[in-house]
Formats: C-alpha cells, structure tokens, sequence
C-alpha cells in the first residue's frame, strides 16, 4: 500500500521496500515470468511470501498479473508502465551492490 507522507523516500519504501520486493522486481524488470520462474530464481522465499508480495505489487500498480484460461493455470507478471519507473532504482542499486561486494565491513 502506497503510503503518501513528507518524505519521497519513505512513499517509495512503502511501495518496493521489504526483503523480497526489490529482487521481485530485478528479476521481471527486462521480461515477463511465471510464478514458477521467479520461485526457482529466489530458493528462500516461501510460496506463501511470494504470492503476498506479488499481490502488494499488483495492488500498488508496480506490476500486471496475466491469466491464461487453460489447466493447469498459467500465470505471468510483468512491470506496469508504472512499474518501469523503478527500473532506474533497481538498476543502480544493482550497479552499487556489484562495485561494493567485494568490500567487507568497515574496520
């Protein structure tokens, strides 16, 4: 749920922040997955944490949630016009934690 508050960063945390929403996001940024897809790519999520947090991001408009009509249900989700917004985010954050991961912590 978008939060409108004072602050930009803290409107834009309540939309992408959390522990899975962002890697969500990195993964569908370039093309369409399917449920299945995204699970296999992020080990550690649970079905339960996925399907929670693919749904606050449709809710929030960040991303679009296709249905096909066949059995076994299809399910694809791609970024939203709106969604694509943040691929500027996503992609520095990205290039950030490629040029520090080599750094431990600081002594």
């Amino acid at each position: 749920m978008i939060i409108k508050s004072p602050c930009p960063v803290t409107t834009t945390l309540s939309v992408i922040g959390g522990k899975w929403k962002l890697i969500i996001l990195y993964i569908i940024r370039d093309e369409k997955k399917r449920f299945g897809e995204i699970k296999k790519i992020i080990p550690a999520i649970t079905q339960k944490m996925l399907t929670k947090q693919l749904r606050e991001l449709e809710c929030d408009g960040i991303i679009h949630r296709k249905v096909y009509p066949v059995v076994p249900p299809k399910v694809e989700y791609s970024l939203t016009k709106h969604g694509h917004s943040l691929t500027p985010i996503v992609d520095a954050m990205a290039i950030w934690g490629e040029a520090h991961s080599q750094f431990g912590p600081e002594k």
